[in-house]
């Protein structure tokens, strides 16, 4: 189990430029004990002459309760603001008319400071507030990642990979008519479809470098999927991997994940290093599994709230894709809506 950040783009890329601070720019470890759940009943997975102390573990968190705690909320503060952010974007505009890139993936930082969070309970809120399939609660030291994460970057078994970028959001109506109409709008508009189908080509090429000729296939395409919060678009590429190349090949010639970078990709990379206000670290990176068995799955890093114990202080990044057809404001807007999407569950304010 483990990590990359969005920097090890660096090192992986042979591209220059720094780490971010919070989290190191790859992490990998055999974890002790591992608890998988399946409905009511639990399955636990030792290291050889750890049962007992796993055994109690699992007792432990089966007999914890629920807290009733629910914190004051917190006030949440753009790192950038709104004139930046279109100036920026305007920026963005001009590169792909000029035809340097089609597409870019632009983001923000939103940041507050709240010394009394409890990340355990706002992480079990978040979790059932949000239902996101590749969620994740994950520490280093004072370190927490609260990943609400509705996307998932690679999936492996055996030799078979699947990537499932996502591109497209909107929000849930607020009845089941309007909540119709909004799956419609998003499943048809071209802006969004788009959006999409260039991280698809971006992704297709990346499994492409390490699959196994005329292996690469797009399973679906620009697939709607509701969450209690939003919409997504997604779709959905697979290939098999050639024999010569083994499960790390792959996740390098895929990382960073075209749908938080850009087509072309390296050169999106370049412009969002230039443009963007704050280092992403652990935002827009990945964490996840490799077992035994050949299977893994890794997520994309997104709806996540970082949070320091020691100093108190809180992230939350989000993005968008910006094209030809895109609209700045709008683009503002659904950073906006992908921020609330996590910050409304927890009673937040930003």
């Amino acid at each position: 189990m483990g990590h990359l950040t969005y920097e090890a783009l660096h090192s992986i890329h042979d591209l220059p430029g720094n780490a971010a601070q919070d989290f190191p720019s790859s992490h990998w470890f055999v974890p002790r004990w591992v608890i998988e759940w399946q409905g009511d009943e639990a399955v636990l997975f030792t290291l050889p002459g750890d049962e007992a102390a796993g055994l109690a573990f699992g007792q432990k968190l089966k007999s914890t309760q629920p807290s009733a705690y629910r914190p004051e909320p917190i006030e949440w503060t753009s790192g950038t603001d709104r004139d930046r952010y279109l100036e920026r974007v305007d920026r963005f505009l001009q590169h792909i008319q000029r035809g340097d890139i089609y597409e870019v993936n632009y983001c923000i930082e939103r940041t507050a400071h709240q010394p009394a969070f409890d990340p355990f309970v706002a992480f079990a809120q978040l979790e059932a507030g949000t239902d996101a399939p590749f969620s994740a609660f994950y520490r280093q030291s004072d370190r927490f990642v609260l990943c609400a994460s509705p996307e998932r970057f690679l999936a492996f078994n055996g030799d078979r990979v699947m990537a499932e970028p996502m591109k497209g959001t909107r929000p849930r109506g607020t009845d089941p008519k309007k909540d119709a109409e909004l799956i419609a709008e998003l499943a048809n508009d071209p802006k969004e479809r788009s959006e999409n189908i260039m991280a698809v080509d971006v992704m297709r090429n990346d499994l492409s470098m390490t699959a196994a000729p005329g292996t690469v296939e797009v399973r679906s395409l620009c697939e709607v999927r509701t969450y209690p919060r939003v919409h997504q678009l997604v779709s959905a590429i697979v290939s098999e991997r050639a024999a010569d190349r083994d499960p790390w090949d792959v996740v390098r010639a895929a990382f960073p994940m075209a749908s938080m970078t850009g087509a072309p990709k390296l050169r999106a990379m370049q412009l969002i290093a230039e443009a963007e206000d704050q280092p992403r670290g652990l935002y827009s990176g990945t964490l996840g599994f490799f077992a035994p068995d050949g299977t893994a799955d890794l997520n994309v890093v997104i709806r996540t709230i970082l949070f320091d114990r020691a100093t108190g202080d809180l992230s939350l990044s989000t993005g968008s894709a910006l094209t030809a057809l895109c609209h700045p404001a709008q683009e503002w807007e659904e950073c906006a809506l992908k921020a609330h999407s996590v910050l409304n569950v927890l009673g937040h304010v930003g």
